[in-house]
């Protein structure tokens, strides 16, 4: 899905490194989410309901605006 892909590679060239070894295996998790669902997540369309994975989605949308 290239909408997806291209949000993620954003964020992983802006926020990724950012991420402690927690936020990073956050990540790995939420990337274990099908792909139409991450990208619902990534445009705002829906909310986790994971409070964690919820957190790394808004990072992920903050680092990837604009």
């Amino acid at each position: 899905m290239l909408e997806l892909d291209l949000l993620l590679r954003d964020f992983l060239d802006s926020g990724y490194r950012d991420l402690d070894e927690a936020g990073q295996r956050l990540f790995d998790r939420m990337l274990d989410y099908p792909d139409a669902v991450l990208l619902e997540w990534l445009m705002g369309r829906i909310r986790p309901t994971d409070k964690d994975v919820a957190q790394i989605v808004d990072n992920i949308r903050s680092a990837t605006a604009g």
